[in-house]
């Protein structure tokens, strides 16, 4: 893969340096990513659908090689995510895909971390803030009740809390009654977000009344099921009819999370795949995609969309209440796609929540992680 190495990220709020060699020899981290790749991308040969890889041509305008170069990086980008926040500790402040899928940067903010990150295939990044402590002012926005204020984010790229709010004098409101450094906070003026009411994908009807979308199929002990959005049903609430199986909301939580899983009879079938509304995933894991990563949505408004993963742990607050811990995204949603699968390559990564826009014009969506509805819950996906 041909790649062209920036040399510095330049961020609000921040000092974000990329770390490279001097110009005219390429980093080590560069040779090491290739290889990395390189075998990645041998594993994903023959076992990609082409499905998948049309999609990743068409939403990012790429060749067939360049969509799977972007996989393997991804794949890749997985693997150090797994493993680099534990091994850096304190310095870790995150890490991201670039843009074109060529390079994986984290940052840090000890320079003695970088030779170590380049021996990984990262490029390092130097910058001002450890992760910790932005999670630690978004933890103190989060509770904070203020007309017009719409969530936060965490963006590692620009290494600054984001606080969405319906325009600067409210977000200077929130900042000020958390009483956090200014320093640390990008303002970012947005539409109020809004749940979307209404196999993965697939459309159920709540209690004759209301249209949401199948996460992904689960099985808790031998009793089969699916996860999908908790604010599309309370427990006890009855799935009716739709494209799913008839079911009972054994758990459901929302506000503070948005997930639920419905028990479904014991003789209906389970599938390990998602609808594309013209054809079909296949979910192999749960592994979580980096910041970067390409994601694809399904829901039983707008079928198939796909997009790109831009922060985690992102609070939402919506007028039902707020939730937190969701993953922000560029893909579009719609009312009715709520609790559809969000997934990544062919890992199942949560259940569409919310967002702002629209699928003409484009838009934010959030998941909910599907990790926590997993262990909450003791449920297992069902995989290929």
């Amino acid at each position: 893969m041909n790649r062209q190495r920036a040399l510095a990220v330049t961020a609000a709020g921040a000092i974000a340096t990329a770390l490279s060699l001097a110009a005219g020899a390429a980093p080590a981290s560069a040779e090491i990513l290739d290889a990395k790749a390189e075998e990645a991308r041998a594993e994903l040969t023959g076992n990609v659908s082409q499905g998948l890889i049309s999609e990743l041509q068409d939403t990012f305008g790429l060749t067939e090689s360049e969509a799977y170069d972007r996989l393997a990086v991804e794949d890749v980008a997985a693997d150090l995510l797994d493993e680099v926040p534990a091994d850096l500790d304190a310095s870790y402040a995150g890490l991201w895909v670039s843009d074109d899928a060529d390079e994986i940067f984290v940052a840090t903010t000890d320079a003695a971390e970088t030779n170590r990150l380049r021996a990984e295939g990262a490029t390092p990044v130097l910058v001002e803030h450890d992760l910790a402590t932005l999670e630690d002012a978004a933890a103190a926005v989060s509770p904070i009740a203020v007309d017009g204020y719409y969530g936060n984010y965490v963006d590692v790229v620009s290494n600054t809390l984001v606080v969405e709010a319906a325009d600067a004098a409210t977000a200077a409101d929130v900042i000020e009654a958390a009483g956090i450094d200014p320093s640390l906070v990008t303002v970012a003026e947005t539409e109020a977000p809004q749940t979307y009411f209404v196999r993965g994908g697939d459309s159920y009807i709540v209690e004759n009344s209301w249209r949401c979308s199948v996460g992904f199929a689960v099985r808790q002990g031998s009793t089969p099921g699916f996860v999908t959005a908790g604010h599309c049903g309370s427990t006890g609430d009855q799935v009716t009819s739709g494209e799913a199986a008839p079911g009972t909301f054994r758990n459901s939580v929302f506000p503070s999370s948005d997930r639920a899983w419905v028990a479904v009879g014991s003789s209906e079938p389970l599938y390990d795949d998602v609808n594309m509304y013209s054809g079909t995933r296949d979910v192999a894991n749960a592994s979580q995609a980096a910041v970067g990563s390409s994601v694809c949505r399904s829901g039983s408004t707008t079928g198939w969309h796909c997009g790109s993963i831009q922060a985690f742990n992102q609070t939402v607050n919506y007028a039902e209440g707020s939730v937190y811990g969701m993953t922000r995204t560029n893909v579009c949603a719609e009312p009715g796609d709520s609790g559809g699968s969000f997934i990544s390559g062919n890992s199942a990564q949560g259940m569409t929540s919310g967002g702002s826009g629209n699928c003409s014009s484009g838009g934010t969506t959030y998941f909910q992680p599907i990790g926590p509805a997993l262990s909450a819950w003791g449920l297992t996906l069902v995989t290929s």
